[in-house]
């Protein structure tokens, strides 16, 4: 029987845990917190979207970075697999809006007690309080770990499921990428991923929570379009956030310097539409000042703003507005320019990008090109997707194939 240690009991640990022992093997997980699951708790907000029911080439159109190097992970366990795997663990799921899975009692405290119930059933052994110092290795293989108490536990073969850096707060603190670069592996830059975005102007932080629907989002470089995508978003004291925007930001090159993000505000009107709605409304209320129109466009803390991005006199009358500033007006609705600044910390992310290279892991197993006896899974790799359930499936599928890999005799 061989012996396997898991580093790390998050998503990917605890799915890797249970598909090594269920292929036979006698397996250890190590984890530095005080219980296991730590991170799973606070996901979507304490409700757990542990997928998204889609068929995998749905899914990988929502995966922005090597989406292809996933694909034997999630043809090996799929967003139904998952979803049949907690129905069998006790553990009902339900498809909301946007095909998400979340579990039925919208706890995900629910998901984390049906991976332990799992991994007890199939003879796991958990240790909690126990943090990995470095991997071992002998003869060009990685041979087993030590303890920061300096313990050597020796194996047939060691997947690392440490995370990356959002929330360090759950123990995510870069440890998995410093191990695998110490064994010669190349680790890529990380950068927060699904992250709010802070803006050089300073007029978002005037509309602080306000939240926009039906709107459309636009990120280009040059001429070449990054993102386009309609939506929800919101205003907050340092710029933006809401859906549209942490998705946005996982298409963020890592140079911005030739990047523009706008608005569309009016995402359903063409150009001319939107002007023949305005010269309706001015020549509705001709006695009427033009911020006294606007709300009839835009939400009242955002139409009081809006002549002012424009360039236009919001005092004066509707019927002295010149044709020069309702097409001034018109315009900006349709494109109104957001200027970024900088991603917001790391801790306030819920994806990392970037980590370990998905050149030295051979995509069919998880195990390393570069140390046999290795394997990795979940955040710890160079691949995130968007919101929806997307990185906890990859977490679950990459966990799921590197357990049952590491489990077989070479």
């Amino acid at each position: 029987m061989r012996e396997i240690l898991v580093i790390g009991a998050g998503a990917a640990g605890m799915m890797a845990a249970v598909s090594a022992a269920e292929a036979g093997a006698s397996v250890i997980l190590l984890e530095r917190n005080e219980k296991a699951g730590k991170k799973l708790y606070i996901t979507g907000k304490g409700r757990c979207n542990v997928t998204n029911d889609c068929e995998i080439d749905d899914f990988l159109r929502e995966v922005p970075r090597n989406p292809r190097f996933l694909y034997a992970a999630l043809s090996d366990f799929a967003p139904k697999d998952m979803m049949a795997f907690l129905e069998a663990e006790g553990c009902p799921v339900v498809v909301q809006r946007g095909r998400r899975v979340f579990p039925a009692s919208e706890k995900a405290s629910d998901v984390t007690k049906a991976l332990l119930r799992a991994m007890s059933e199939r003879g796991v052994r958990l240790r909690l309080n126990t943090r990995v110092r470095r991997l071992l290795t002998e003869s060009g293989r990685c041979a087993g770990v030590e303890t920061a108490d300096g313990e050597t536990l020796r194996a047939d073969g060691v997947i690392l499921c440490t995370g990356g850096l959002t929330v360090p707060a759950t123990g995510s603190d870069g440890g998995g990428h410093r191990m695998a670069e110490s064994t010669g592996h190349t680790v890529t830059a990380c950068r927060p991923s699904l992250s709010a975005l802070e803006t050089a102007d300073e007029w978002p932080a005037r509309l602080q929570g306000l939240s926009l629907k039906n709107v459309r989002l636009t990120l280009k470089e040059k001429k070449r379009v990054l993102y386009t995508e309609l939506g929800e978003m919101l205003f907050t004291h340092f710029g933006i956030s809401g859906p549209l925007v942490l998705e946005m930001s996982c298409h963020l090159p890592d140079d911005w310097s030739d990047c523009r993000v706008s608005l569309d505000l009016k995402p359903g009107l063409t150009p001319e539409q939107v002007d023949a709605r305005l010269q309706r409304d001015l020549a509705a209320a001709p006695r009427k000042r033009l911020s006294g129109v606007m709300p009839g466009l835009l939400p009242a803390s955002f139409a009081a703003l809006f002549p002012s991005l424009c360039g236009v006199d919001a005092g004066q009358t509707c019927a002295t507005v010149s044709r020069a500033d309702r097409l001034k007006l018109c315009e900006t609705l349709k494109n109104l320019p957001v200027t970024l600044k900088a991603l917001r910390p790391m801790e306030e992310a819920i994806i990392t990008r970037g980590g370990v290279s998905v050149r030295d892991v051979h995509p069919g197993t998880m195990e390393s090109k570069r140390l046999p006896g290795l394997w990795f899974a979940g955040e710890l790799l160079d691949v995130d997707a968007h919101t929806g359930g997307y990185n906890l499936q990859i977490a679950f599928s990459t966990g799921h194939l590197a357990g049952k890999s590491a489990a077989r005799e070479p």
